[in-house]
């Protein structure tokens, strides 16, 4: 096992929900294990998060994307309010990125889905890895937006493009073909694709080295021969809460052979559970792989991170998507073409057609099968091809 005592590495990935921090903290927590320095820099949720985790992290400007009432992605209130602002907030990125470079002096950057941090680092002369799970932002089509959408797809996006194509290598935490999750999300411009990595999905905590789920069915009062469903929520609290108000009282009149514990994303709420008819709530869940080893069936958001999760988990899912949240869509999509997930859209939800879905994934051994089939291909390395591929950076 190589040592990296003398290496410097900055980690900058996107703090918009844990999703980001969440698969470079693995990544991040090997390279000290093995004697290498790590600063984060991040922003809104992940600050906290990093710190909470004992690392050392820099905050910079936030970035975010407006949303409704239902946690639909408003893209004209997005423009409106943060068109220009956006640019320059993405300007003053730039700019704290190179100051928190500067004054860390980094051997390499690692970037999770930032251009900031890739134009930084290339500005300052330094070898940058990205970690990314799409390519180019989807934008949702829709008569409102279509001409919008053209734009951003006719130009802003050929941008993107070219920004996350200045890394040096770029990592993809997915499986390669033909199960990959996010494969509409990865149109990769043929300049670009001799910088890809499939690296496989970075899985903190492997399956077999989950022991105490007795203790999440205690929790939920489920006894043997009852269903647990574990309700993973999590993304930006502007798109979690419509949903968890949503299936709160869904859940709570599921039939009394069910038990379902709903993590509700809330980093500074606690884990104290609450329970209400066949339900139980927990703010915060510090250890989602007991959950996700303990239960039958995961109802989830299309976050990339959650749905690899399940996968690697062998759990069939039930992903609502958020709404107009293309890149959710896209994912959900494609784990119902694997035959490893159903999918719902959020205003289609109901007591019937959410226990319909369970009942389904519950009693046809296909789902069952399918994602046997997948984690026999021993795809879930992503910590370590990372730290290769990161690595041949810092011996450059």
């Amino acid at each position: 096992m190589e040592n990296y005592d003398a290496a410097n590495i900055y980690f900058s990935p996107c703090g918009i929900g844990l999703g980001h921090v969440g698969r470079t903290l693995p990544i991040a927590e090997e390279f000290r294990r093995r004697g290498a320095e790590i600063m984060f820099s991040t922003y809104l949720d992940g600050v906290d998060y990093v710190r909470k985790r004992g690392f050392p992290v820099v905050s910079s400007p936030a970035l975010s994307l407006a949303s409704d009432s239902t946690g639909r992605i408003d893209l004209r209130e997005s423009m409106v309010t943060q068109g220009v602002p956006a640019l320059f907030r993405f300007m003053q990125q730039v700019m704290s990125e190179m100051e928190y470079m500067k004054a860390f002096e980094p051997d390499v950057v690692v970037s999770d889905s930032r251009l900031s941090s890739v134009f930084a680092g290339k500005l300052l002369g330094l070898p940058v890895a990205l970690i990314l799970n799409q390519f180019q932002p989807m934008v949702p089509r829709s008569e409102q937006n279509l001409i919008l959408s053209r734009i951003i797809d006719g130009g802003i996006l050929t941008l993107i493009g070219r920004g996350w194509g200045a890394s040096d290598v770029i990592l993809i935490p997915d499986f390669p073909e033909p199960y990959t999750i996010c494969l509409d999300s990865l149109r990769i411009p043929k300049p670009y694709k001799h910088l890809v990595r499939m690296i496989g999905f970075i899985l903190p905590k492997k399956p077999e080295e989950v022991n105490d789920t007795d203790e999440v069915r205690e929790e939920a009062s489920a006894t043997e021969g009852q269903r647990l469903i574990y309700a993973a929520i999590s993304g930006p609290k502007q798109e979690i809460f419509p949903l968890i108000k949503w299936l709160r009282p869904i859940f709570e009149r599921f039939p009394k052979d069910y038990r379902v514990v709903m993590s509700m994303g809330q980093p500074d709420g606690g884990s104290i559970p609450t329970t209400s008819g066949v339900l139980t709530t927990i703010p915060w869940v510090t250890d989602r792989y007991k959950y996700l080893k303990a239960c039958d069936i995961v109802v989830c958001r299309g976050g990339h991170n959650t749905i690899m999760q399940s996968i690697c988990y062998q759990k069939p899912s039930i992903i609502i998507p958020t709404p107009s949240h293309t890149e959710q869509y896209a994912n959900a999509r494609r784990a119902r073409e694997l035959g490893v997930a159903e999918a719902i859209h959020q205003q289609d939800l109901s007591k019937e057609r959410l226990l319909e879905l369970a009942e389904t994934l519950l009693t046809e051994e296909r789902y069952r099968e399918r994602l046997s089939e997948i984690n026999s291909k021993g795809f879930a390395d992503g910590v370590e091809n990372s730290i290769s591929a990161i690595s041949e950076l810092i011996r450059r």
